[in-house]
């Protein structure tokens, strides 16, 4: 019992805990980071739901099984969506989307009390799914019968799971397509197979059951628990699964270190000395996947995207990601992270603060004497005082005030 009672816990923890990190993080596609979230919260619930059961509180199984009965039927609607979204770079939901949610919308009105509704026997629905789980559940337990949860849920888990993997072979990314350099793909094959997995293991009571072989409902929870725990681990030692998808916290179209040196703009930080705290040893990076582009069309893309860049002036936005440029001028992401690249020469990182670099030159002359260096360089769109610097010096060669002590003029980018 304590063995279940501690995986359930940190399983619970870790699932609660990206649900609400993917729920309130600014950067990464907002759409995606809510349907994932919503995921993780639905499997936080059945896992939870799940300890509830074990424990035979009936008051809690009211309120927990109730509550949580339309998210379940909400999953596997946003996990299609997440699939089908990550493919075609969706931002937003449509309203031909939102007819997914019809089953969910169902479910609250079927755990809703109305006025005048039968009352439900929480002492057999306890037992029934104490002993076989919702799979088996006959008594009633809302406004619909028994059979829309027992027959409900199992059903819409393997439609959407046949769509998810009709939807991605039909954009060819099957395992024999996948490669080390594209983590997009990575990412979206591995999440389908966990998924597939525990979805098709939630299924085996029904095997066991038309076997006569007895249920251990305790034994289901614990592997549950223990396999989304490796899973997790698994996740650790993959940074651009953890960090970019499951964290949000990395572009990964760009080869800038993570993390940023905060820096107080009241603290007096010599500049030589800034430099060498910012300065990290050159890590090879693999050569990226050559894409079916003519060199027609990658002039063309070069071209738009320099003239929304500089007509808009985007690189003015300190939290700028490749995928808002992609975004602004409708080409897939790896697309303009490829023409960036090989076409324009510097990745998008460089690139963006090669034009931050140069707009600080044209406003200093103009703001030097009312604002300091580092106002300008963030009205210039870098974050941090250690990032200008550091981008200052990789354009330029020298650091700021020997630039400007050298009567040195701007260039272009």
């Amino acid at each position: 019992m304590q063995l279940l009672n501690f995986l359930v816990s940190i399983t619970c923890f870790f699932l609660l805990l990206f649900s609400v990190h993917l729920l309130f993080a600014k950067k990464g596609n907002k759409r995606q980071n809510l349907l994932l979230a919503s995921i993780f919260f639905a499997r936080f619930g059945q896992i939870f739901t799940s300890l509830v059961i074990k424990s035979g509180s009936e008051h809690a199984l009211s309120l927990i099984f109730q509550l949580f009965s339309p998210l379940y039927f909400a999953a596997p609607a946003c996990f299609y969506l997440y699939i089908t979204g990550f493919i075609h770079n969706r931002h937003r939901l449509t309203k031909l989307e939102l007819l997914h949610f019809l089953p969910a919308l169902l479910a609250i009105i079927h755990v809703i009390p109305w006025p005048g509704s039968k009352i439900l026997n929480w002492t057999l629905i306890t037992a029934q799914l104490r002993d076989s789980g919702y799979l088996f559940l006959t008594a009633e337990n809302g406004l619909f019968p028994a059979y829309f949860q027992s027959a409900g849920r199992p059903l819409l888990t393997v439609i959407y799971l046949i769509l998810c993997w009709h939807a991605i072979l039909k954009f060819k990314m099957k395992d024999d397509q996948v490669n080390h350099d594209d983590h997009g793909r990575s990412w979206i094959i591995f999440l389908l197979k966990v998924a597939t997995f525990f979805q098709l293991a939630g299924l085996i009571p029904i095997v066991l059951k038309f076997l006569n072989i007895p249920l251990h409902h305790s034994f289901f929870i614990i592997s549950n628990c223990i396999m989304l725990l490796v899973i997790l681990m698994y996740a650790l030692h993959r940074p651009h699964i953890f960090y970019g998808y499951l964290l949000v916290a990395i572009d990964w179209d760009t080869k800038e270190p993570p993390a940023e040196m905060p820096v107080s703009s009241q603290e007096k930080v010599t500049e030589p000395l800034l430099l060498m705290a910012i300065e990290r040893p050159k890590v090879k990076t693999h050569r990226q996947k050559k894409l079916n582009l003519s060199p027609a069309q990658t002039a063309n893309y070069a071209l738009l995207i320099k003239e929304v860049m500089e007509s808009e002036q985007m690189y003015l936005q300190p939290g700028l990601q490749i995928i808002d440029l992609a975004t602004r001028v409708n080409i897939p992401v790896h697309h303009c992270s490829h023409v960036i690249n090989n076409y324009i020469g510097k990745n998008f990182r460089d690139w963006i603060n090669g034009y931050r670099v140069e707009y600080f030159l044209r406003q200093y002359p103009l703001q030097s004497d009312k604002i300091t260096i580092e106002a300008i360089a963030h009205e210039s769109g870098f974050k941090s005082q250690a990032t200008f610097y550091n981008a200052f010096k990789k354009e330029k060669g020298v650091m700021p005030t020997v630039y400007f002590s050298q009567g040195t003029t701007g260039g272009a980018v």
